[in-house]
């Protein structure tokens, strides 16, 4: 059992989603009557539902749930795990092998660094510019901008993400941008983030490789 601090804009539904739990699991382990009524700064307790497991340092993370019922997810995106492209996951790997070629899975600051690195390794194509920037240097030609949420993205391999401003020092300037690895909760860029959220982040894209 874990903790978390609501957010503001947190609801149970996607709390228990993002956490590979059920509503009916919250609200039962926190004693909650009306589960569409939470209140941000106060504290939740986290089971694991059994299958998925939770711990605050980032591990496995469910993220089944919302409408999606762990299909896949295509609809107008045309993304979806089993429509990922070999482009797409040929990207997925070398963002993985950047991301463990430089920090692991601890941040060096640098991801817009590892996501050009994956993207140069994998499509021979260079693109610059820090986290917030890259959004518009990659060639239209090569990428298309799609509208997913966070959770849709991270079920899909070879997905360029990007935030125009994150909570840390260097981020509220820089942004933040990674690749998805495909299974759920993970993306990567100088390191392996085995949690990605949007929690602290704003100005949230996505990008797919066109074949």
């Amino acid at each position: 059992m874990s903790n978390y601090r609501i957010r503001p804009g947190d609801t149970l539904s996607g709390l228990a989603a993002r956490f590979g739990t059920t509503v009916s699991k919250l609200a039962k382990d926190n004693n909650i009557s009306n589960p569409d009524l939470i209140f941000s700064g106060n504290n939740l307790k986290i089971g694991h539902s059994g299958k998925d497991s939770f711990d605050a340092g980032g591990g496995r993370q469910g993220v089944r749930g919302g409408n999606t019922g762990g299909m896949d997810v295509g609809g107008p995106t045309g993304a979806g795990p089993s429509s990922a492209s070999d482009k797409m996951r040929r990207l997925a790997d070398a963002a993985r092998s950047a991301a463990m070629g430089m920090g692991g899975y601890n941040s060096q600051g640098l991801c817009a660094t590892g996501v050009s690195r994956a993207i140069r390794n994998s499509m021979g194509i260079g693109v610059s510019g820090n986290g917030n920037q890259i959004d518009n240097n990659l060639p239209r030609d090569k990428f298309r901008q799609v509208n997913m949420s966070l959770e849709e993205a991270l079920k899909t391999p070879g997905l360029v993400l990007t935030w125009e401003s994150t909570s840390s020092r260097l981020g509220s300037i820089y942004g933040h941008t990674a690749v998805t690895l495909g299974d759920g909760h993970s993306s990567a860029s100088d390191f392996i983030e085995r949690n990605t959220t949007n929690n602290g982040r704003t100005g949230f894209k996505v990008f797919m490789p066109i074949e």
